[in-house]
């Protein structure tokens, strides 16, 4: 059964930080690229974040670049999301996902979400 659960989420100051990890299983994780979303109310899901499948490259939305660094460990099967200088924008529900194709077909899977609120 595939599972992505995340978990490190929380409240927080602006400038503040918060680690989030998303434990994988079920899948073969190593050979997947990840990435993180997030998705505030009233608005959109978004691509925060995204890492190849064996964290050679990676990729940021503008709104995070310099802050957010998104790394892996594939012998622990979990991802990861560092998140510096937090910001009231950052506030959402973020995810982990994790993707792969072949010839004949699409993966897909997502996790349930974990809840950064960022508010002084």
């Amino acid at each position: 059964q595939v599972q992505l659960a995340e978990s490190g989420g929380g409240l927080v100051q602006p400038g503040e930080s918060l680690r989030l990890s998303c434990a994988a299983s079920g899948f073969p994780f190593s050979i997947y690229a990840m990435s993180w979303y997030r998705q505030a109310p009233g608005k959109e899901r978004e691509l925060v974040a995204r890492i190849t499948s064996a964290g050679v490259s990676t990729d940021y939305a503008d709104s995070v670049k310099g802050r957010f660094t998104i790394s892996r460990d594939n012998a622990k099967n979990t991802l990861y999301l560092q998140m510096n200088s937090l910001k009231p924008e950052d506030t959402a529900v973020y995810y982990c996902n994790g993707r792969r194709s072949t010839i004949t077909r699409s993966y897909n899977y997502w996790g349930q979400g974990t809840q950064v609120t960022v508010s002084s």
